[in-house]
């Protein structure tokens, strides 16, 4: 089932959303936007490079990071998300935490992301409904402490989708549209390397769900557990392949950490899929 819109954005070719890590220990940027300037020139950045929306978090969530208070998460988040909304651009915040949530939709956020589909909070899922904004509901198995620690699956894709797909409805039931409802399967949050390429490789699956789907691929360590590259910044060039394969399974959003290379790289797989079908 072909998803033609989300979050006011046509989903005719490939959308990008550009990563805004507002911390001291992200697992490939932590510490470049810490300060509100430097977030904010970042944010700037990755639009002018084609960024359609602008991925604001200020929690770690890579593996066995620890959580930070509210304060902290709000005072770092805010700033960047006043200053990026003002000027116009389209903004995500990246957070497991209703209140964070809701401060961050009354500083101009238009998009909610949490990274575990709305499960941390027993508020959170009445928050996004009562919020009403666009959400991206994204899988992990355990949390950021423990996630990783040996993921166990029947059948990763089906039970992935499955979850997915019954968030969601949560979701529906409750009052959020459908159209305002976006997946993403959560490369490398409580997978294995088998785990995130058969997700990968069975992208149409996902696609096929009636919702509209996110790809969070860039720079993760399953490209290290293939290439031995330690260094994430290194990763761009594993993050583009898997943003082509995931395209070819029809994604259309991806988040990514290096907009302009992203941008350059789906359009010539659009292209190259487009003059296939002619």
């Amino acid at each position: 089932m072909s998803i033609h819109s989300w979050a006011g954005l046509d989903l005719d070719r490939p959308r990008l959303m550009g990563i805004i890590n507002v911390t001291p220990d992200s697992f490939s940027d932590g510490g470049q936007a810490l300060a509100a300037s430097d977030a904010l020139a970042q944010g700037q950045r990755l639009a002018a490079e084609g960024a359609d929306i602008l991925d604001i978090g200020g929690e770690s969530t890579r593996p066995g990071a620890s959580p930070v208070s509210l304060d902290e998460e709000l005072s770092r988040v805010l700033p960047p998300i006043r200053a990026l909304a003002a000027q116009g651009h389209l903004i995500s915040i990246d957070t497991r935490h209703p209140e964070v949530m809701r401060q961050a939709a009354a500083a101009g956020a238009g998009i909610l992301n949490d990274v575990s589909g709305f499960t941390t909070h027993p508020d959170s899922l009445a928050t996004a409904v009562e919020l009403g904004l666009p959400v991206c509901l994204m899988h992990m198995q355990g949390t950021p402490q423990t996630m990783q620690n040996d993921p166990q699956y029947t059948d990763a894709v089906s039970d992935v989708l499955a979850w997915l797909c019954a968030q969601a409805q949560r979701l529906e039931d409750a009052g959020l549209a459908r159209h305002k409802i976006c997946i993403d399967p959560g490369i490398g949050f409580g997978k294995t390397l088998a785990h995130n390429l058969a997700i990968l490789n069975a992208w149409q699956r996902f696609e096929d769900s009636g919702y509209a789907c996110l790809l969070g691929a860039s720079r993760k360590s399953f490209i290290e557990k293939i290439t031995g590259e330690t260094q994430a910044s290194a990763r761009m060039p594993g993050s583009l392949i898997a943003a082509a394969t995931a395209y070819r399974g029809g994604c259309r959003l991806f988040r990514v950490h290096d907009v302009a290379e992203s941008k350059q790289a789906l359009e010539v797989e659009a292209a190259l899929q487009a003059q296939a079908l002619a």
